[in-house]
C-alpha cells in the first residue's frame, strides 16, 4: 500500500524513512512473519497486532526513543526499520541503534541507505552527539552495516544483552558526529 511522499523524513535514491504509526501494523507484522528465517536468532520484532500496538506505541510516545521505517521511496512498502533507543540527553546526547531489514528487501542496499538517512536525522533534527550498535559477533550482516556506516569497533562486552532466552556477547560500534564521513 503506497504512503505519501510527504510522510517523508528524509530521502534518498531509492530509500526514504518516516516515523512509525499504529496503522503500519498489518504491513510491519506481515513482513516480520514472512522475515522469520532471516531474523533469528539475532531479532524478534512484533508479529502480531497486539504486540506490534505495544511495540509502536512505545516508539511513538517515549521521548527516550525514536522509531523509523525504512520504505522504498517509490512503493512506500516498509524495506525494514531503524530504531534510536535509550537516547540520554545533557552532556551526553547519545542513543542505541537497533535494526532489522524484511527479506524481500534484504541485500538490496535500502537498510545502507536508510541507516545513512537515520543518522543524518539523527545527527541533526534530533541533536545528538553520537550513536552506538550493539551486534552480537556472528551477526555478520549488522556488523557490516555498521561498519560500512563509518562506525568504528570500540569493544567487546560478554554477556551484555539478553535475547533469545540467554545473555549474549556483543561487539559495541560507535559513530560521533565529528566522525560522520561528508560529501
Amino acid at each position: 500500500m503506497p504512503h505519501p511522499p510527504s510522510r517523508f523524513l528524509a530521502e534518498g535514491p531509492r530509500a526514504a524513512i518516516r516515523h512509525f504509526t499504529l496503522q503500519d501494523g498489518a504491513e510491519f507484522t506481515g513482513r516480520t512473519r514472512e522475515s522469520r528465517d532471516l531474523h533469528r536468532p539475532w531479532l524478534f520484532p512484533p508479529d502480531t497486532d497486539e504486540a506490534y500496538a505495544e511495540y509502536a506505541g512505545r516508539l511513538i510516545e517515549d521521548p527516550a526513543k525514536a522509531g523509523f521505517l525504512v520504505c522504498e521511496k517509490d512503493s512506500g512498502d516498509i524495506a525494514g526499520y531503524i530504531n534510536v533507543n535509550n537516547i540520554v540527553r545533557g552532556g551526553f546526547q547519545c542513543g542505541a541503534l537497533g535494526y532489522g531489514a524484511f527479506a524481500h528487501a534484504a541485500g538490496r542496499g535500502l537498510m545502507r541507505e536508510g541507516l545513512g538517512l537515520v543518522i543524518g536525522y539523527a545527527f541533526g533534527p534530533l541533536g545528538l552527539h553520537r550513536l552506538e550498535i550493539n551486534a552480537q559477533p556472528e551477526n555478520t550482516a549488522s556488523i557490516a552495516l555498521a561498519r560500512g556506516a563509518g562506525f568504528r569497533r570500540e569493544g567487546f562486552s560478554p554477556a551484555m544483552i539478553y535475547v533469545d532466552g540467554a545473555w549474549r556477547d556483543h561487539e559495541r560500534w560507535a559513530l560521533t558526529a565529528e566522525m560522520r564521513p561528508t560529501g
